[in-house]
């Protein structure tokens, strides 16, 4: 083999291995009250054509997911008028920092 075979072989190896690490839990809240975002209560906000979106706002960070039904296709159900929200996502906020707004 020559030298630059070798050198194309390791640098796909080095490829293929940085594609399988993995990175930090997103499932976890990473706040100072630190839990699982199931533990949260989420409310539904509403993009600006009409589809749902999960979201959480625990005082200090925030998240937002794309609501979809079990085939991934997004849920818009007509749950509120685009950009609006339902739902107490801001039940989450913890004492010491609490959302103000």
């Amino acid at each position: 083999m020559n030298i630059i075979k070798i050198v194309a072989l390791v640098g796909l190896g080095s490829f293929v291995a940085a594609c399988s690490a993995t990175g930090p839990d997103k499932s976890m809240d990473r706040g100072i009250d630190k839990k699982h975002l199931s533990q949260l209560q989420a409310g539904i906000w509403v993009d600006p054509n009409g589809c749902d979106h999960w979201i959480i706002d625990d005082g200090v960070e925030g998240y937002l997911s794309a609501r979809l039904d079990k085939y991934g296709k997004p849920v818009c159900s007509g749950i509120a008028p685009p950009t609006h929200t339902v739902g107490d996502f801001k039940k989450g906020a913890t004492s010491i920092i609490g959302d103000p707004i």
